[in-house]
């Protein structure tokens, strides 16, 4: 087998330039549509008051500010084109008048004993999903400031004629005290459902990024093995010219030195195509298949040096039929192979002396196991373990040699091997045992090939290797 090709990773740069790729994800199109919302909503109110309850209203002040937010929509769709994506301080403008806009209504028409305060709600629920949080913070203390002018400083509520509706001081300072719960409620929550739907994001890309560079090296290898095919027939026809050559000149010959020269060199070629035909292009069954301890050995391959002992053990399940003894023999997936990379990296890096990979299988299941006898899993982060960004492993104090990083080796090792139709899960050892374990399980049907497609001898049995 010819030696792995160095792993690549993906950099802090890479991924924050995936998720930091703009900072405003507010669209001109969002904001209009919504304005328009706004627009609408707030002509129908004043139509139904002034119309059906014949309430005074100050009409005129109300449909002034509506048409604001009208014209202001007309000069964005005429300006920017509908797919433009607004600039942070554009977007973070454009809020700020909607809570003015807003807050403007609201001084006409009772102030926050209006019902339809709670609106104010609206803009910083925007601002937290698309702003930077430093943003969204101004503007809900723009409308906190806003809501507390508005408690002295209003026209009367619409009401019956005749009648003054006034409620009490501490009732209107309690719905103001509502206002900002709610509104820093709902700015919190999404916020983090945005974050963490950009960090998803990311880390997908980044998985996909990782899978799509394993899929270059392995279409190498077979452009490796057909380079190495076709230049056997020339090399083999060089060789054979400069030993007739070498012959008919004797060994008296000026040029002697020269054909053992270009004899010598021209084997040392053939020897070097024979290395790269140990694994033979993606036609050839040998390489298109990988029984069980095969894709364990080839997953741990770039960590023998590592210092710690990777001891690899392989055999069926107790208790199985003759017919399910055979070791299960699966295609070669670079998604698996470098998923399970991942764990076994994971678990040297933190393993004390050595890492207890076993494979396992009956008649439905094909299971891996990857136990080291380190720290273990984190207990507080055990049900986030496999999420973007969640450091896995108790970080203790080791110097120079602490562990840090992004966090998706995991997600992304965990992701690959799903995708192949497994089941990944994480635990710790018992209580008088240390190190954590990680279960990786297929469905023999997912993970095998059809019986009978790549048969040879060899293949089978079980044991256990110590690299």
């Amino acid at each position: 087998m010819s030696e792995p090709a160095e792993r690549e990773t993906v950099t802090a740069p890479t991924l924050k330039g995936i998720i930091n790729l703009r900072d405003s994800q507010l669209r001109l199109v969002t904001s209009v549509r919504l304005r328009w919302a706004a627009v609408l909503g707030q002509l129908v109110a004043v139509a139904f008051i002034t119309l059906y309850y014949g309430f005074p209203l100050n009409v005129g002040s109300c449909l002034i500010l509506i048409a604001l937010s009208a014209w202001l929509n007309v000069f964005l769709s005429i300006r920017y084109p509908a797919r433009h994506r607004l600039s942070t301080a554009f977007a973070f403008g454009l809020l700020i008048y909607d809570v003015l806009q807003l807050a403007a209504l609201l001084y006409f028409t009772g102030g926050i004993e209006n019902p339809f305060a709670v609106l104010l709600v609206a803009p910083v629920t925007v601002a937290a999903a698309t702003l930077p949080p430093r943003h969204t913070i101004v503007l809900g203390g723009i409308v906190v400031a806003a809501g507390t002018l508005l408690i002295t400083h209003h026209y009367p509520l619409p009401w019956y004629e005749g009648l003054r509706f006034e409620l009490p001081r501490d009732y209107k300072i309690g719905a103001l005290v509502a206002l900002t719960a709610s509104m820093a409620f709902m700015a919190f929550y999404t916020w983090r459902l945005n974050k963490e739907s950009r960090q998803m994001s990311a880390a997908l890309a980044a998985t996909d990024m990782v899978l799509a560079s394993e899929q270059r090296l392995h279409a190498l290898d077979g452009l490796a093995a057909a380079a190495a095919h076709e230049l056997g027939t020339p090399l083999s026809t060089i060789v054979l010219v400069a030993k007739e050559l070498e012959h008919e000149l004797g060994a008296d010959s000026r040029f002697r030195d020269d054909l053992q020269l270009l004899h010598s060199q021209a084997k040392r070629c053939r020897e070097i195509l024979q290395k790269l035909t140990r694994k033979p292009d993606e036609q050839d069954p040998m390489h298109e298949s990988i029984s069980v301890v095969e894709l364990l050995e080839e997953a741990s391959m770039a960590h023998r040096h590592s210092g710690k002992r990777i001891i690899i053990s392989a055999s069926p399940f107790a208790g199985v039929d003759d017919a399910t003894q055979a070791e299960p023999v699966g295609h070669r997936r670079p998604g698996v192979i470098y998923g399970l990379g991942n764990l076994i990296e994971n678990a040297v890096s933190f393993a004390a002396s050595e890492v207890h990979l076993t494979a396992r299988w009956n008649a439905t299941h094909v299971v891996f196991t990857i136990v080291d006898n380190g720290p273990g899993f984190a207990p507080e982060l055990m049900d986030n373990i496999g999420e973007p960004y969640v450091t896995s492993r108790r970080y203790e104090d080791k110097g120079d040699k602490g562990h840090s990083g992004l966090g998706l080796g995991l997600f992304i090792a965990k992701t690959l091997l799903e995708r192949s139709g497994a089941t990944v899960t994480f635990s710790n050892q018992p209580a008088h045992q240390k190190g954590a374990a990680v279960q990786i399980s297929w469905p023999r049907s997912s993970f095998e090939l059809p019986p009978g497609a790549f048969d040879w001898p060899g293949r089978r049995g079980s044991g256990v290797k110590v690299v």
